[in-house]
């Protein structure tokens, strides 16, 4: 027994909503960046501003892939299309590389050839803005996306952490170029590049996790609370599947072998429901049953 898809549409319909916001919110910050880089001709705040410009590319990315995550199940996707949310996580990993691409060259391009930002007030102003603006996101996406159990804004939100920390060593770097020491350019983008790199492995593992079908539940505790429906013998061969919100289970139980095929039927709609009502994120459990020797 299947539940309704109701619930699940408007889960996918608040996640595109806190997409949408955030785009508007990462794309306003990115302009503020790459027009005041050009600007004043520094190189550190532009691809500051590409990097941000980068976040809000991941939330189009992300509202592509949450309309199709949103279809209803069909005869090609008999268990809906729900892992397209996980796919468009590995796509904000990608971007997330390219960041570090970037991140990379800017640092080796400071410390070989001496090239550091011209530090101006404005500069260390505009910079100071678009860091609260991103920390807010952050935070905000977080919280939804904790709310929402999707994976894909939890990982949104992390790439955007990341654009934070890029801020923060932009920041750094002008003031330590400020006070005469021009190659803390290089280093602290260098630092910053680690921290990303754990990032967007964060990232990859839970996307891959979902889609190699890693187990969701732990096994043990399905079998004891299947055993507690009264009438089930022995529990076996549980596995799961899914993603945090909505989780698939199937399992083997062994009845009284002179049980009618009505009754047996029962049974194991009552070991769904005490799965169900134990963990909330599963929403759909197939019971084999068999007899016991």
């Amino acid at each position: 027994m299947r539940r309704v898809d109701a619930p699940l549409l408007e889960r996918n319909r608040k996640i595109r909503v806190v997409l949408a916001s955030i785009l508007v919110a990462n794309w306003a910050v990115a302009l503020a960046k790459l027009v005041f880089g050009l600007l004043s001709d520094s190189a550190a705040v532009t691809a500051d501003g590409v990097h941000s410009f980068i976040d809000g590319g991941s939330n189009v990315l992300g509202l592509v892939a949450m309309s199709v995550a949103s279809r209803p199940a069909d005869e090609d996707h008999p268990y809906g299309h729900g892992k397209f949310e996980a796919l468009a996580s590995l796509g904000i990993g990608a971007m997330i590389g390219i960041a570090m691409l970037e991140l990379g060259r800017m640092a080796f391009d400071s410390l070989l050839h001496d090239r550091h930002p011209q530090v101006t007030p404005l500069m260390a102003g505009v910079m100071g803005g678009t860091l609260l603006v991103n920390l807010a996101v952050t935070s905000i996406e977080r919280r939804q996306g904790e709310k929402l159990k999707s994976p894909l804004l939890l990982a949104d939100a992390r790439h955007t952490l990341s654009d934070v920390g890029v801020s923060l060593a932009v920041l750094v770097s002008i003031g330590l170029v400020w006070l005469g020491y021009p190659k803390a350019d290089g280093i602290v983008t260098l630092a910053v590049l680690a921290v990303v790199a754990r990032v967007a492995w964060g990232i990859v593992k839970q996307a891959v996790g979902i889609l190699s079908d890693t187990a969701r539940l732990d096994p043990q505790k399905v079998m004891n609370l299947t055993l507690q429906v009264p009438g089930v013998r022995s529990c076996h061969d549980v596995r799961s599947r899914g993603m945090e919100g909505t989780v698939y289970v199937d399992l083997k139980i062994e009845v009284d072998p002179q049980l009618t095929t009505a009754k047996a039927h029962a049974l194991a709609d009552a070991v769904e429901s005490r799965l169900q009502a134990e963990f909330p994120e599963v929403v759909d459990v197939v019971v084999h049953v068999e007899p016991s020797p």
